[in-house]
């Protein structure tokens, strides 16, 4: 008998600790039950649970529905997804069979990946490894749960990314009924007409569960997290200049507990010219810094005015002097620039 191994490679990270893991849980005791009333699936299933944090762990091997019964899920630290994808990898190699010329083996597996984070290990060999040897003998399905994780790292090993819109109790039951469907989908395909090409239940317009397009989706913007730099521009000259201050780490003190404190300090304004933008990624940074993070302002480097780094109520970081009224350069608004307390969000360049 040809089996069809479906794998449910689940995140059991800090971050799932309390309802999530519980529901999770839940969910998976809801698939087995309905699966075993499905003639198809009775027949063809079998299913094998790994979770993963920092490490990968098998809970159970592939096991025909009849005799499975869902486990308790963990809980650890990290989210490894390259050592979690590598064990999958060995576990398949290991457990799924192939095609002889003497017999036919299993189906093409079907692994549903779930995770509410990012990982926190290296990937890049697994990814490649998985897209090399495994990637076109499986049917890997990534789920999001949440809008947490960076969906564009798991469209380098599938094109088959969703997001669980909203991790609630309601929207977990649809979301494993779609699961079950879709497994049944799958178990009929290979009973009656031998095909084990993917075959998930269609999302519709369901609010619950969203399908990433990949080829649509914006890729994250990613800084170098070792400065933090300010796009500013003289209200005089008009010219653009940047602000460069480096991260920097020192031990403080917290109550009756030391600590390390990240701050960024400056290192100097710098003036540059239109080439700038010639230059820079047309990608948009949305990435913030609040200004309680950042130490020392400088003077203009292009006029000399006093205050450096002034923000305009458009977003943007100009220089001020002893002007009554001061014309933004990035926005023309006519304003009265002064002192005033707390902080502000500002947009860094990515570095």
């Amino acid at each position: 008998m040809r089996r069809l191994p479906v794998y449910f490679l689940i995140d059991v990270s800090e971050s799932m600790i309390g309802e999530p893991v519980g529901l999770v849980q839940d969910g998976m005791a809801s698939i087995i039950k309905e699966l075993r009333t499905d003639p198809y699936a009775l027949e063809t299933v079998y299913v094998s649970i790994i979770v993963f944090a920092g490490k990968p762990q098998k809970i159970t091997s592939l096991t025909e529905l009849y005799n499975f019964y869902p486990p308790k899920l963990p809980v650890g630290g990290g989210t490894s997804l390259g050592k979690a994808l590598d064990f999958l990898m060995n576990d398949v190699s290991n457990s799924v069979k192939k095609t002889t010329l003497e017999e036919k083996g299993d189906w093409k597996p079907i692994i549903f990946l779930f995770t509410d984070g990012n990982p926190t290990d290296n990937f890049d060999k697994s990814f490649e490894r998985w897209n090399q040897k495994y990637r076109r003998g499986s049917n890997l399905i990534v789920v999001s749960i949440g809008q947490d994780a960076d969906t564009n790292i798991f469209g380098k090993i599938t094109d088959n990314v969703l997001m669980l819109n909203n991790p609630d109790a309601e929207s977990f039951k649809k979301f494993f009924k779609w699961v079950t469907a879709s497994i049944k989908t799958s178990s009929v395909s290979v009973s009656e007409v031998n095909d084990d090409e993917l075959h998930l239940a269609p999302v519709g317009n369901e609010d619950y569960l969203t399908r990433i397009d990949l080829a649509k989706h914006r890729p994250t913007v990613k800084v170098d997290e070792n400065y933090a730099v300010i796009l500013a521009k003289c209200q005089t000259t008009k010219q653009p200049y940047l602000i460069k201050y480096r991260k920097r780490i020192s031990s403080g003190q917290y109550g009756d507990f030391a600590m390390d404190v990240l701050d960024y300090k400056l290192a100097g304004a710098y003036p540059v010219d239109n080439t700038y933008f010639e230059l820079s990624d047309d990608t948009v940074s949305n990435s913030k810094i609040n200004t309680n993070s950042l130490l020392g302002f400088p003077a203009c480097p292009c006029c000399g005015n006093q205050y450096g780094f002034s923000y305009c109520s458009c977003g943007k970081v100009l220089c001020t002097g002893g002007e009554k009224i001061t014309k933004c350069p990035w926005c023309g608004v006519e304003a009265h620039f002064g002192f005033c307390e707390g902080n502000a969000d500002i947009t860094r360049t990515r570095g």
